[in-house]
């Protein structure tokens, strides 16, 4: 039984498969993801001060979301391992709604897009927050984890409204 799809990681068969990007041009392609993590007062205020007891919260976090973001293709079987560029993670603290923001810009040129990237560095860019904050809080939520902007290739940008 033949089917047709618009999910590409699919063939003809229905069968998974990695997309072939050889005929794609390489363009620089950029993907913008972002995250969050919700905790209690008191556990922001550890990592504001700087006095989590396994050290700079925000800054390993950041290393964590870079080292994840090369290792992508490594996580989710169908993805291209990819020659990144640059990859950036930044972070926002709002003591109104004790939460820790985070928003990872990765980019590349080449044949395939770094959504996956992005979306890898955020997630564990908050789970290394979550891992380095557990002993003073097992509560906190993970949310809202999404593209926010893509661009470069055929498809050309994409803004998430």
């Amino acid at each position: 039984m033949t089917t047709t799809s618009p999910l590409t990681h699919f063939d003809a068969q229905g069968q998974a498969h990695m997309v072939d990007v050889a005929g794609k041009a390489a363009t620089h392609r950029v993907a913008v993801a972002q995250g969050r993590i919700t905790m209690n007062p008191a556990t922001l205020n550890l990592i504001v001060e700087g006095t989590a007891k396994k050290g700079d919260v925000l800054g390993v976090a950041r290393l964590a979301g870079i080292m994840a973001a090369k290792k992508t293709s490594e996580l989710i079987p169908l993805c291209h391992p990819l020659a990144l560029t640059r990859v950036a993670l930044d972070f926002r603290v709002d003591a109104a709604s004790a939460s820790v923001t985070c928003e990872a810009t990765v980019e590349t040129v080449g044949p395939t897009g770094v959504e996956m990237e992005a979306l890898t560095a955020v997630q564990v860019a908050l789970l290394t927050i979550y891992d380095m904050c557990k002993a003073a809080d097992r509560a906190m939520i993970m949310t809202d984890v999404r593209v926010l902007e893509k661009h470069g290739g055929k498809s050309g940008s994409f803004v998430n409204p």
